[in-house]
């Protein structure tokens, strides 16, 4: 399944946040918090904050979407999260605002944006929110009654989603991280096998579109060990593995075809990192990230299927 970035285009004006939609299901899968009960006194009056406030944007969050016949995920890096929220106020959008992507409001004004340093000591965590380090937070003023009324208090919406104009990369960037060597080159490789694609494993070749094979039939253990994976992984919050590591397991778990490119990384990875593999352990990382590979059988079935194709 394609892996794709999205990104802003600083040579094109349009490139950037538009509006920030509330709505019932956001696609960032996090729920704002609405501040609903902290009240203002102002002599004898008492009248609610009426602030939302929730995530627009997180980092390296793989994002399902489906276009026509065509499934695939895009995720924001930590720069273009931190563009982003800039431009968005830069371009003064901070009251522009729409109802699921489709109506128009008025009366929804951004008045607090900020990017997350320490997921403990954010903001965001005293509301219950465990953020991560990159996040883009944003807290909005209501001052639509009916919106506050029919649609806040009664629970129709639930977050926030962005809109706005993005281009794709087909290259990962190179971001700080504290990952070890080889969890920092698989997190590399989230969008190396689809460079060069355009839709449906098709590429470009002298000019000539060709259609690019791709294998299903890898033994039942390898499913069985991405399963596995999955499930040692949930047991852990899903600490372990960078996103296309957990993507991967999902693909061999449901018995998907791979290409010839996942193949040759699939073998890549396992044979590297096999020493950090320990089935005695079944918490630690490099054990789960293994095992959401494949595991051994993987890399013996890669390894065949290589050769049996002459690239190794």
């Amino acid at each position: 399944m394609d892996i794709v970035e999205l990104f802003i285009d600083e040579e094109d004006e349009i490139s950037g946040i538009e509006a920030v939609s509330i709505v019932e299901n956001p696609a960032i899968e996090e729920d704002f918090i609405a501040l609903k009960n902290h009240e203002v006194k102002f002599a004898e009056v008492n009248k609610e904050k009426r602030i939302l406030m929730g995530a627009a944007l997180i980092p390296n969050k793989p994002i399902y979407r489906r276009s026509e016949e065509n499934e695939y995920y895009i995720y924001f890096s930590r720069d273009t999260v931190r563009k982003a929220s800039e431009l968005f106020f830069i371009k003064g959008n901070y009251n522009k605002s729409t109802l699921e992507h489709g109506k128009a409001l008025s009366g929804l004004v951004a008045v607090e944006s900020w990017l997350v340093e320490d997921s403990k000591k954010d903001k965001s965590a005293a509301y219950g929110m465990n953020m991560p380090v990159g996040t883009w937070m944003l807290s909005m003023k209501v001052l639509n009654d009916d919106v506050w009324e029919n649609y806040v208090k009664t629970g129709k919406v639930k977050g926030f989603s962005i809109e706005g104009y993005f281009a794709d990369r087909l290259e990962r960037p190179n971001e700080p991280n504290k990952l070890s060597d080889w969890e920092e080159e698989e997190a590399e490789y989230l969008l190396s096998e689809i460079k060069g694609i355009i839709k449906k494993d098709k590429r470009f070749k002298d000019g000539k579109t060709i259609e690019m094979e791709s294998y299903r039939d890898y033994p039942d253990s390898v499913k069985n060990n991405a399963k596995r994976g999955i499930e040692l992984n949930e047991k852990v919050n899903n600490k372990c593995a960078t996103p296309v590591g957990k993507i991967r397991a999902q693909q061999l778990a449901q018995g998907k075809p791979i290409s010839v490119e996942t193949i040759k990384r699939m073998y890549s990875y396992l044979s590297r990192a096999e020493e950090y593999y320990d089935p005695s352990d079944n918490e630690a990382c490099g054990t789960i990230s293994y095992l959401l590979w494949g595991g051994k059988t993987a890399k013996s079935w890669a390894e065949s299927k290589l050769k049996s194709l002459d690239l190794i």
